[in-house]
């Protein structure tokens, strides 16, 4: 039996263009120009939608339609999790990794975030949360391994000092798309709700409409940051991530997207050097010397095998 013939060029320029601001299953969210929300699924059996994705879709009743194509992505994200990887965003302008003092945060999910962002060409800031906790000094020590290679951090106080925090983060934010990630327990849904004053409205009306109920919080949401404190711009909020999924990046290509093993490895005397076991490999070399971080070397190995290096 033959597929379905992709739509002709000419069909997709007659359809209604949209934005998908959230998705369960297969039911999408999909807002059209001047804020109108309509209930779409995908025509077809795949469901390859994803939240920040433009979408050409045709409606098919009043506040609902079809999504007959997704429009070229700049930039698409993955999450993870025992079985496979999942895309979860598109068309990102920028990544914020929340971490906290408590609970005390994984470096590797940390690192699997920023390659990601930076296999994907996205600028990524960490942000160190509940800064006012007596961990800080520890907090502040780990993460100085990510500003020695070029990463900005910003501290936030998000309970204790919102409206400082607010500040910090409003001239990076406005007029930007942003994802923000980070595992559970760090701040993300006090961060959402002062940027979003009605956020937990938001996400029930659309639970309603999904008919998604207790499941909303598996699922990335967007929301418009106009009506909120900062100003223009979009805000994305992730689920609390575990792990993060880096399964698209071809392994040879892994110490390329770490910085601070990336500017090492250039003086390699082989250039298929996997920075293990190799002779006149200048990557060991800096490690060493104590110009590499052993954290930082052991996440590698540990992603290296992961992606099926041999």
């Amino acid at each position: 039996m033959k597929g379905r013939r992709p739509p002709s060029r000419e069909h997709l320029q007659g359809l209604d263009s949209g934005l998908v601001v959230r998705g369960h299953g297969r039911h999408y969210l999909v807002q059209v120009d001047g804020g109108q929300r309509v209930q779409c699924v995908p025509r077809g059996k795949k469901s390859d939608a994803v939240v920040g994705d433009r979408v050409r879709w045709l409606p098919t009743s009043p506040g609902e339609g079809v999504i007959e194509a997704i429009e070229a992505r700049r930039n698409l994200l993955y999450r993870q999790d025992e079985w496979r990887s999942k895309s979860f965003a598109a068309n990102v302008d920028q990544l914020l990794v929340l971490v906290a003092v408590e609970p005390v945060f994984s470096e590797s999910l940390l690192s699997r975030a920023l390659i990601a962002a930076a296999e994907a060409g996205i600028e990524a800031r960490i942000a160190l949360n509940k800064t006012d906790l007596p961990g800080v000094d520890a907090a502040r020590q780990r993460l100085a391994i990510y500003t020695a290679m070029g990463v900005e951090v910003m501290e936030l106080a998000l309970k204790r000092e919102p409206e400082v925090s607010l500040a910090r983060l409003k001239p990076w934010l406005q007029g930007a798309t942003t994802l923000v990630l980070g595992p559970s327990g760090t701040g993300k849904s006090t961060l959402t709700n002062l940027l979003v004053p009605d956020a937990r409205a938001q996400v029930g009306e659309i639970s309603v409409a999904l008919n998604s109920g207790r499941h909303t919080t598996t699922h990335t949401q967007w929301y418009d940051l106009g009506a909120g404190a900062v100003g223009e711009g979009a805000w994305l909020d992730s689920p609390g991530f575990q792990t993060f999924g880096i399964q698209q990046i071809g392994v040879m290509r892994l110490a390329s997207l770490m910085p601070d093993l990336d500017v090492h490895a250039q003086g390699c005397r082989f250039a298929n050097c996997t920075h293990r076991q190799e002779p006149g490999c200048t990557v060991r070399a800096a490690l060493e010397a104590g110009r590499i971080a052993a954290s930082r070397y052991r996440i590698y190995l540990e992603l290296f095998e992961e992606l099926g290096g041999r």
